[in-house]
């Protein structure tokens, strides 16, 4: 991959985690969930350097970032433009961006992974840069669905490994899950929970479980809604409406699907069948299969 310009001996960082105090974050991956990742760790005061494959990629990153602390001034500093053109200015102040990730992760006291959801690229990503790492660098991932424990082992490090999964807009969002398997230490695991109340997030205590606790209810959620439509017991429109005046939910879970992605649904649902196949709530769904097959042909047609 081509974050891996540099070949660099493994070493103990010059920025020993101090009673766990997480303060140098290193975050692969600069798109939506990563820079948001990285503006909040920033706005608290953390040290961040954000890496991705390309300059034009982290500058797109940088930029996006600005423009979203842009908007938090308009709200925060409404009476105070000086101020609040004080607070943009330092809060960049503590994003590096870097192409080289192996360099980046010298003086990390966590490197999080927020890349594509493979668990291949993940195991590779992780694996080549536990080489690299400190020794008391702390891992960890944003997935929201693969097992932190499949990615972990692709290193040495599994008391050091864990999972920290945001929520997208990160800036808006409140909830961090914060995933512990079996290997993971006490210690990492603190360390990961004080991080994520560090940066003003309310974090959740998570096992490795299949989409942990969120995903792991919403998605058979939406599941479940596909086959009660097709079914024959209720049309989406109603099933929407239904589920938002009597159950108080902001959106539908048609509407949800199709926010969070008709791709992204059947991959998380595919993955967890393969792993449970005789589970029922992992059964998938022939009006999503169809659905997903129409929306790649209109693409391939566009």
């Amino acid at each position: 991959m081509a974050f891996f310009t540099h070949q660099i001996r493994r070493g103990f960082s010059s920025s020993i985690i101090k009673n766990g105090v997480i303060k140098n974050v290193t975050i692969i991956g600069g798109g939506q969930m990563g820079a948001g990742i990285a503006q909040v760790a920033a706005s608290t005061g953390h040290t961040v350097t954000l890496v991705d494959t390309s300059e034009d990629i982290l500058k797109k990153s940088r930029k996006g970032i600005e423009g979203s602390l842009k908007r938090v001034v308009k709200k925060k500093f409404a009476d105070k433009p000086e101020a609040g053109e004080e607070f943009i200015q330092n809060v960049l102040q503590n994003v590096s961006i870097s192409t080289d990730a192996g360099a980046s992760v010298q003086a990390a006291d966590l490197l999080l992974e927020a890349i594509v959801e493979n668990l291949k690229v993940k195991q590779d990503l992780f694996g080549h840069l536990d080489e690299l790492a400190p020794a008391n660098t702390i891992f960890a991932s944003n997935t929201s669905s693969l097992p932190i424990t499949d990615i972990a082992g692709s290193t040495s490090r599994l008391d050091r490994f864990g999972g920290l999964h945001f929520f997208n807009p990160v800036p808006m969002m409140k909830l961090v899950e914060v995933v512990g398997t079996s290997t993971t230490s006490q210690e990492t695991f603190d360390s990961l929970l004080n991080f994520s109340k560090a940066l003003g997030k309310t974090p959740v205590s998570c096992k490795d479980t299949p989409g942990f606790i969120v995903n792991r209810l919403l998605v058979p959620y939406m599941m479940e809604a596909l086959r009660l439509h097709e079914r024959g017991h209720g049309s989406k429109e109603d099933i929407d409406i239904a589920m938002k005046l009597g159950a108080g939910y902001p959106m539908g879970p048609f509407e949800l699907c199709d926010y969070v992605g008709l791709d992204t649904v059947k991959f998380i649902i595919d993955g967890w069948s393969a792993k449970d196949p005789h589970n029922p709530l992992f059964a998938s769904s022939e009006l999503l299969n169809k659905r997903r097959v129409l929306q790649v042909q209109v693409m391939c047609r566009g």
